[in-house]
C-alpha cells in the first residue's frame, strides 16, 4: 500500500486514487470535471442525483477510462432494483462496468438481499467492488470486517470528529482494511457560513475542510461537491498545499466544536 498527500492506495481494492475525490450531485459542470481529472482527481462519484453535466463528462473521459474509479450509488432497499439502478448509469455514461458500487446509507447490517444482490453485479463484472456509507459510527467497525466490503464512506469534518475516536481506531492494520472515504467534508456546508464562526476566529473555505479531512492518517480519499467551475478549482487546490499544521488542525477544531455546540 502507498500512501501520499496527493495519491493513496484504496484499502484492500488496491485501487490507486487521487485523495480528492467529486460528486456530479451537486451542479458541477463537465468541463471542471475534466479538468480536475487531469490534476488528480479520479474517484467520480455518480450518486442519488444524476446530473447530466456529470454522464457528458465521464462520456469525454471514456478513453482514460483505466484511470478512472468510476462509482455508482444505490439507496435501494429492494434487492431486484439494485441492477437495474447500476445498469440505467452504465448506460447514460456509456461504461462496461463500474469500479464501486456504493450502497447508501446503511446505519445497520445490510439486508442479505442487497448484498446478495450486490456480490451478483460483482460475479458478472459490472461492479469490481462494493462500498457501503454509514452514518452510525458504531457499525463501521463490523463492515470492515466484512471481506465483501472493500470501502466504507465515513461522515468526517470538523463538526463531526467523532470517527477519529470511534472508527478510526478500531479498523484492522491498513493492509487489511478497506479503504477509507469521507463525505460531508464542510458538514452541508455550515463550516463555510460566518454567521456560524465564533468571534475572533478565521471562517474556514473549501480547501481547509478537504485538507481537514486528508490530513488524518486513516482518510485515504475526502469527497467534494462542487457546484461550480470555481468551487472544483478550489477543491483541487488542496491537492497542491498538503496537510495542515497542528495549528490549522486545533483552528479547526475550534471552529467545528463551536458550530457543533
Amino acid at each position: 500500500m502507498t500512501t501520499s498527500w496527493q495519491r493513496a492506495t484504496l484499502g484492500r481494492t488496491g485501487m490507486e486514487v487521487g485523495r480528492l475525490g467529486m460528486s456530479g450531485s451537486y451542479g458541477v459542470p463537465a468541463s471542471a470535471v475534466e479538468e480536475a481529472f487531469e490534476k488528480g482527481v479520479n474517484y467520480l462519484y455518480y450518486g442519488s442525483l444524476r446530473r447530466a453535466a456529470f454522464a457528458k463528462a465521464l462520456r469525454n473521459l471514456a478513453p482514460k477510462r483505466d484511470r478512472i474509479v468510476f462509482v455508482v450509488q444505490s439507496y435501494s432497499r429492494m434487492a431486484s432494483l439494485v441492477p437495474w439502478s447500476l445498469e440505467r448509469a452504465l448506460r447514460a455514461v456509456r461504461f462496461d462496468y463500474a469500479d464501486v458500487l456504493l450502497l447508501g446509507l446503511w446505519n445497520k447490517p445490510v439486508s442479505s438481499g442487497i448484498l446478495d444482490a450486490a456480490r451478483q453485479l460483482r460475479e458478472r463484472g459490472k461492479v469490481r467492488h462494493i462500498a457501503v456509507s454509514c452514518h452510525h459510527r458504531p457499525q463501521i467497525p463490523e463492515f470492515a470486517k466484512d471481506p465483501d466490503i472493500g470501502i466504507l464512506h465515513v461522515r468526517y469534518n470538523a463538526v463531526h470528529p467523532g470517527a477519529e475516536r470511534e472508527v478510526f481506531p478500531s479498523l484492522p492494520a491498513p493492509e487489511a482494511r478497506p479503504g477509507v472515504v469521507t463525505f460531508t467534508t464542510t458538514s452541508w456546508a455550515q463550516l463555510l457560513k460566518p454567521g456560524k464562526i465564533p468571534k475572533g476566529e478565521r471562517p474556514p473555505a473549501g480547501i481547509d475542510c478537504y485538507r481537514f479531512a486528508m490530513s488524518h492518517p486513516d482518510v485515504d480519499l475526502a469527497m467534494s461537491g462542487p457546484s461550480n467551475a470555481q468551487q472544483a478549482a478550489e477543491a483541487v487546490k488542496a491537492l497542491e498545499m498538503g496537510p495542515m499544521t497542528a495549528d490549522e488542525l486545533a483552528w479547526m477544531l475550534r471552529v467545528g466544536k463551536a458550530i457543533h455546540g
